[in-house]
């Protein structure tokens, strides 16, 4: 089955234009970080590129090398910002593998021991909760 082109009014093309508001904890030149607002566990982080594409099969390589030089980034401000125990970097293809959002972006989870992920499907997280560990992340990105 062939691919759908880019469609750039997906909700994540929609919070790169600030169209939707987003709690963003990070943001260069190429990334935008910022967190996911049916979260899988708190401070699910969504990392992604400001270039187009649907996901990583049809990305520039340049653009994933910008990504996942801040996935990596992002996941050890997550791991200490949370406390977390160790952390789940998820990145979905297609329907077949998941992808709601046809925008590439990367899911950056903090886990802990003994504590199952939420499903996706799961409801909307309070704002107040999802800008309390926005800000403990862009402080520990802060802190180095």
């Amino acid at each position: 089955m062939a691919e759908a082109p880019y469609d750039p009014d997906n909700i994540f093309a929609k919070i790169l234009r600030g169209e939707i508001p987003s709690h963003r904890v990070y943001e260069d030149e190429a990334i935008v970080a910022f967190m996911d607002v049916m979260p899988q566990g708190p401070g699910h982080t969504l990392v992604v590129p400001k270039a187009p594409s649907r996901n990583l099969l049809d990305a520039d390589p340049a653009t994933l090398d910008a990504l996942f030089t801040v996935v990596r980034k992002v996941a050890l401000a997550v791991k200490k910002a949370l406390g977390a125990d160790g952390v789940t970097i998820m990145q979905f293809n297609e329907p077949a593998a998941g992808q709601s959002v046809y925008h590439l972006h990367v899911h950056v989870i903090p886990r802990f021991d003994g504590v199952p992920l939420k499903p996706h499907t799961g409801g909307m997280e309070k704002p107040e909760v999802l800008a309390d560990n926005a800000g403990k992340i862009r402080e520990s990105l802060a802190a180095g």
